[in-house]
């Protein structure tokens, strides 16, 4: 990292900031994308459950449509952090609501389940690979002393965006048999606005500066140091550009100092990606399918996504006062308790009570792995090392929503939210062998 007339680092003068409108700027850019994302995979709970009505098909074959979305996405979701370290992250960002932003419009057209179930593979490959690319740059911004805490609350968009699907699907699908149509299209639309407000985000320092582009690096740490009305001298002689080495990104994860922390990352999020949307794809089916109206289990559902936003914020506190290790594996293990109480449910208020309970903790644990996980990687593969996290976890997000069909068969609600409450515990073992770098500079 370069050193500047003042004997600090660009990332040291970044650190010593305080929060100003222009990391309020980067937040919320990245923020409304997150929320979009978010949307998007939640409305496809919604058209399963309305699908297997109008359509009349079996809950396995619309499986499928959940499953290609995720496969999608755990293809973006590794490509994605391999350009993010390579070409930049916020060029990455304008290409991923770009490619899912179309086709998720054009999912709206879809004529037959093949078709859907195409389509939603390509809108996959945009999403899953915006959500590390913005934690990742959003990391490398905020001050090392509430990173934790900004990236939780960045993450916290998920719930507005969820909740939104949830009011869309509620107010918006049942309305006639092509509801399912026009939750997609609305869907698509504010993606045109995102990628406007995308391209007006800084570049990240640590990225300019990796790649030799010490003087876009400088001007945008000015930029940041005016708005919060600190000035410091420029550099005084431009450095030359680093050597350019021979590297294979993936390889140095699993190199000698970084295997046993990726190891432990992709363990955690595999096992989170597996029963939050094996539980939450499926919610509206499963309670349609316990003798529930429509109109009425999109109404739950809406209520128990509500609860995601305390979570969030409960889970935001507690990054920078447990610490990310502890907060992520006490979130888990309450994941695990409220899912297997769910199963048990027997009345609407054990399903209101429980339900809100796993979507308080569920979210609240993905803030905090969200959080951690930039943090373990250095610059030159913190968008990897990220991506490839996330690709792996969406693994698991293919496979939850098949089993979920099979498991209900074999044993009703109770056996695969008790499958989901056993992973969730694992995921929580596993957290407690992560690194904890609250506080602490990033790596570069």
């Amino acid at each position: 990292m370069t050193q500047t007339t003042t004997g600090r680092t660009r990332s040291q003068r970044l650190d010593a900031l305080p929060w100003t409108r222009k990391h309020t700027r980067l937040l919320g850019g990245s923020g409304i994308g997150w929320a979009l994302d978010a949307m998007d995979v939640g409305l496809i709970s919604f058209v399963i459950a309305q699908l297997v009505v109008v359509w009349k098909v079996e809950p396995s074959e619309l499986s499928w449509v959940a499953s290609a979305g995720f496969l999608g996405m755990a293809i973006g979701a590794s490509l994605g952090g391999l350009l993010a370290d390579r070409l930049g992250r916020r060029q990455v960002f304008a290409l991923t609501l770009l490619v899912y932003g179309v086709f998720t419009g054009l999912s709206a057209l879809s004529w037959s389940i093949g078709a859907l179930i195409a389509l939603r593979f390509l809108v996959g490959l945009g999403l899953g690979a915006e959500l590390p690319v913005a934690s990742t740059l959003v990391s490398e911004f905020a001050p090392a002393r509430i990173r934790g805490r900004i990236i939780v609350i960045l993450e916290s968009f998920w719930a507005v965006g969820w909740t939104a699907a949830a009011l869309i699907g509620y107010f918006i699908v049942p309305t006639s048999d092509d509801g399912w149509r026009w939750a997609l299209a609305l869907g698509a639309v504010p993606a045109v606005w995102a990628i406007f407000v995308r391209l007006r985000l800084p570049e990240s320092v640590r990225f300019l500066e990796a790649k030799g582009r010490h003087g876009e690096a400088e001007k945008i740490v000015a930029e940041f140091e005016d708005a919060a009305g600190v000035s410091s001298p420029p550099v005084a002689v431009e450095p030359p550009p680093p050597a350019v080495t021979a590297e294979r990104p993936v390889a140095t994860l699993f190199g000698a100092r970084l295997r046993r922390r990726t190891i432990s990352l992709w363990i955690v999020w595999f096992c989170v990606n597996f029963a939050y949307y094996g539980a939450f794809i499926w919610l509206p089916t499963v309670l349609v399918a316990q003798g529930f109206s429509l109109v009425r289990s999109f109404e739950y559902t809406l209520l128990i996504t509500l609860a995601q936003l305390p979570g969030y914020a409960v889970s935001a506190w507690l990054v920078e006062k447990w610490g990310r290790r502890v907060t992520l594996a006490v979130f888990l293990a309450g994941s695990a308790v409220s899912a297997g109480l769910f199963g048990t449910a027997g009345d609407v208020t054990a399903i209101l009570v429980f339900g809100s309970m796993m979507s308080f903790f569920n979210l609240g644990a993905w803030g905090a792995l969200y959080a951690v996980t930039p943090e373990l990687y250095p610059t030159r593969v913190r968008g990897t090392g990220a991506g490839w996290a996330a690709g792996f976890g969406r693994l698991a997000s293919i496979i939850a929503p098949l089993c979920v069909p099979l498991l209900l068969l074999a044993g009703g609600v109770a056996l695969p939210f008790g499958v989901f409450a056993a992973v969730f515990a694992i995921a929580a073992i596993t957290a407690l062998t992560l690194p904890d770098l609250r506080g602490k500079a990033l790596e570069d």
